[in-house]
């Protein structure tokens, strides 16, 4: 039985995949707000600025989904799928 191994003289340099995908970062912006509480009844955060006033920060809205598994053979190995949905307010 042979093993078949390749000198490291031999191997082609390749780029990787990814490289490509590479960007500097994006610039930073300055919070409206310094810290961030939770209010222990009502369980929301409570943004707070540099002199310690509450910063309002504005009405978020909720978002629920749904997601559907599919097979289309019955041992469901290679042919399954599913599909995804959102709703936001």
């Amino acid at each position: 039985m042979h093993a078949s191994t390749t000198p490291a003289d031999d191997l082609t340099p390749v780029r990787p995949w990814g490289i490509g995908r590479l960007a500097p970062y994006p610039t930073t912006v300055k919070l409206p707000y310094a810290s961030v509480t939770i209010d222990p009844t009502t369980q929301i955060g409570i943004f707070r600025d540099h002199h310690g006033e509450v910063v309002d920060m504005g009405k978020h809205g909720t978002s629920s989904g749904t997601e559907t598994a599919t097979a289309t053979n019955l041992d469901s190995q290679p042919d399954q799928g599913h599909d995804q949905d959102s709703q936001q307010d």
